[in-house]
């Protein structure tokens, strides 16, 4: 009977076969408890270990610990209560991942804001997720105050960069507001500095709160490459089952106690927040807090600086690396892993990673709905797949056509998802939530996959990016990824605009890496490795090209580019 149940299970999840050695089918998802539990473990169990980095000063897991207590007790003085909703906008600096723990330890829920928001898309936001206090970085003070007289916040931290560095903190902030220049005038009638915040914080105890695992941990707000933004609701039970299903599937092959991680991605961004943040915390690693990603000298320089002995990032910024002269001068070869997610990784640039470190990228797939992570390759890949790999443990996933019946073993059809991550929703909005949840209770992804008989999933594009071409499907990923190959290419995104005689034409916006470059020749190159119908029908040469906090391409803002000009 129990051999039937497994062999139904086998055929239902082809993966389960092919599952890397130790890595078991499934977590218990009774147990996984909440972050606040997690967190209190770990201080306990690592508190002589550092569990961050930050322009070269370390905090242990204590002195984190005794910070997240000091911040909760604060909001605590203040009148915050359990459910309230606390936002923080701020990059990687060392003031983020106490001020993180302390609102979840007060039994808050965090909303994560872009630093890099406008004051229309910072006040919508943070009405539309009530968020009564915010954390913000001084350095986008100003913003805040634009955006203020239009929000219902009682109280705004204005955090310093060198916060909690010590003597070496004092020259970051110099440099910061004197030498740099980046921190506008602005004046906060709510304002408290982050330093009273702690001391305040010091000065009284933290009144214990009961933390569930059904309890709001996050906002995580998405669409920033598809429209209206709107706040995934994550239950500290979702965030803590992924937590657990990243160590059920990267922990057999993580050696050592002393494990750095490169978190150069902003922690605001669901990707680096369970991936780097949460699971570094579970295990007691270390987080090399990389404040200014797309300061690629900076970062190289911060590389050079220590061992590190694994990373996550996205391919524009592998790719940006790899364009760097500096970056032949790190040393890789403490390096065990580094992953690739949050936008699909293109084989010239796994290649040349590969190429330059010894080690493949190993990448993934996650969305903020899902907490992230739902797919992975095993980390002790040897070549780059091309795959997002295997469901991780309790997952399922599910190719499904238009009409919402599941897609045979290697036919394209919309990747949905069911497991302990997936969101309760999205915030005040039910309708939105029923439009992405099938009748089964999976998650729709809005990505078009194929399953492939080994359990592994393809990602071809996004649904909203496909073009049609005269009735053919064209998927702007495959041809991106063929004029990545181009030595004369640094960058591209590809889009579909209207055509009279074809319904949609194929336009590529090209960064040059070779000047001397020309369209005809681009084209030529397209025409040897791609169908005629996907071949562009016009280059277009751009300095840059629009992107995330995370440097995922806006693909939309091209499309709304190209749509203003014609109604203009």
């Amino acid at each position: 009977m129990v051999e039937t149940a497994r062999a139904m299970a086998s055929a239902k999840m082809p993966w389960l076969d092919h599952y890397p050695p130790n890595v078991p089918a499934t977590i218990d998802v009774g147990a996984v408890g909440t972050l606040v539990d997690m967190f209190r473990d770990s201080v306990r169990d690592f508190a002589g270990r550092p569990a961050i980095e930050s322009f070269g000063v370390r905090l242990s897991y204590g002195q984190l610990g005794g910070l997240s207590d000091a911040i909760a007790s604060w909001l605590q003085s203040i009148g915050a209560r359990k459910g309230d909703r606390i936002a923080i906008m701020m990059p990687n600096v060392a003031a983020y991942p106490p001020t993180l723990f302390g609102v979840l330890l007060a039994g808050c829920a965090v909303v994560n804001v872009n630093p890099l928001y406008t004051p229309r898309e910072l006040a919508h936001q943070l009405n539309d997720s009530g968020a009564t206090v915010l954390f913000v970085l001084e350095n986008f003070a100003h913003t805040v105050e634009q955006a203020l007289p239009s929000t219902k916040l009682q109280r705004v931290v204005v955090v310093r960069p060198g916060d909690l560095l010590g003597l070496k903190g004092k020259i970051v902030d110099i440099v910061s507001r004197y030498v740099k220049k980046a921190v506008a005038p602005f004046k906060l009638p709510t304002m408290t500095t982050f330093a009273e915040v702690v001391a305040t914080g010091k000065a009284r105890a933290l009144q214990p709160v009961a933390v569930e695992p059904g309890d709001v941990a996050f906002l995580q707000y998405t669409g920033g490459t598809t429209g209206v933004s709107k706040g995934a609701t994550l239950l500290h039970r979702n965030i803590a089952a992924n937590v657990a299903q990243c160590d059920a599937w990267m922990r057999p092959f993580m050696r050592g106690d002393d494990q750095i991680m490169v978190t150069a991605l902003p922690l605001y961004h669901i990707f680096a927040l369970t991936a780097c943040c949460m699971f570094m915390c579970r295990i007691g690693a270390c987080q090399l807090l990389i404040t200014n990603p797309r300061d690629i000298p900076g970062l190289i320089k911060t590389l050079k600086s220590r061992p590190f002995t694994c990373m996550v990032m996205v391919n524009t910024l592998y790719n940006a690396l790899l364009n760097h002269p500096d970056i032949k001068t790190v040393d890789f070869s403490h390096m065990a892993f580094s992953v690739s997610g949050g936008m699909a990784t293109q084989q010239a640039v796994a290649k040349a990673w590969k190429a330059l470190t010894g080690k493949p990228i190993v990448e993934g797939y996650g969305l903020s709905e899902t907490s992230p992570v739902v797919c992975a390759n095993p980390l002790d890949l040897q070549e780059f797949s091309g795959t997002i790999g295997y469901p991780v443990p309790s997952t399922e996933v599910s190719i499904r056509g238009p009409d919402g019946q599941e897609c045979a073993t290697g036919i394209p059809g919309e990747l949905c998802i069911r497991g302990p991550q997936v969101m309760a929703g999205y915030w005040n909005r039910p309708d939105e939530t029923a439009k992405v949840t099938t009748p089964d209770g999976f998650f729709r992804s809005g990505d078009i996959g194929v399953l492939q008989a080994d359990g592994q999933v393809r990602l071809v594009d996004r649904i909203k990016d496909m073009v049609l071409v005269s009735g053919f499907n064209v998927y702007p990923n495959e041809v991106e990824d063929v004029l990545a190959s181009h030595p004369g290419v640094l960058e591209s995104a590809v889009i579909g605009v209207p055509d009279e005689h074809s319904g949609e034409a194929v336009v590529a916006y090209v960064v040059k890496k070779d000047h001397a470059v020309t369209a005809e020749a681009i084209r030529a190159y397209c025409k040897e490795n791609l169908t005629p119908y996907k071949v562009p029908r016009r280059i277009e040469f751009v300095d840059a090209l629009p992107k995330t906090n995370v440097g995922k391409v806006l693909r939309r803002a091209l499309r709304d580019s190209v749509a203003d000009k014609a109604a203009g």
